[in-house]
């Protein structure tokens, strides 16, 4: 037997989930992680009915009003169970949800697009991302395609993790600047 020793290294000051891609989304009290992240974090996305691409907040010239959305489960989402229907605010405070006949047609026209609300499902679809004009960067003043992983909405990782102390080294940084928690859509914020 050994003499472990144990050393705590942080604490989760709280827990997020975003049910609709690129939306804000919910705190949670408690969640259980998949293989595919939070359950039933990005289960839905907007697809563009234009060119069949996921609505993304990495193109915010084509996109600029997503975060303005909230999105939450209607009922708690369960494992081995159908995603539940979601309820997504507005941004002028309408409530409208997934369910709802006309959902597509309300949505299109808050975001000026027409868009088509859809559940993750097998294949890949792509997304964009627009780089700004700063030196260093791959690209600039450009937007790229890229495909998010298949049968998912996340663009790279199914769990975002953020450290109180990444934010107030950025702060520290660059102190004009607003570095808040709901900007960076991490799933697991630990202090």
């Amino acid at each position: 037997m050994s003499d472990a020793v144990q050393i705590e290294l942080g604490s989760v000051v709280s827990l997020w989930r975003y049910p609709v891609k690129s939306m804000m989304g919910e705190e949670l009290n408690a969640t259980e992680v998949t293989e595919r992240g939070l359950l039933g974090d990005r289960a839905y996305a907007l697809v563009d009915s234009s060119d069949g691409k996921a609505a993304t907040a990495k193109n915010p010239r084509k996109w600029p009003r997503l975060f303005d959305f909230r999105a939450s489960f209607i009922e708690p989402a369960r494992a081995a169970t159908k995603v539940p229907p979601v309820r997504i605010t507005l941004p002028d405070g309408t409530t409208v949800t997934s369910d709802q006949g006309d959902l597509d047609q309300v949505l299109s026209k808050a975001l000026h697009r027409d868009v088509t609300f859809r559940a993750a499902q097998r294949g890949a679809v792509n997304a964009e991302e627009y780089w700004p004009d700063m030196e260093g960067l791959d690209h600039r003043d450009t937007v790229t395609d890229f495909a998010l992983p298949e049968g998912t909405f996340f663009d790279v990782a199914m769990v975002h993790l953020l450290t109180t102390a990444t934010l107030d080294r950025l702060r520290e940084l660059y102190p004009q600047g607003r570095f808040e928690v709901r900007r960076f859509r991490p799933n697991i914020v630990v202090q």
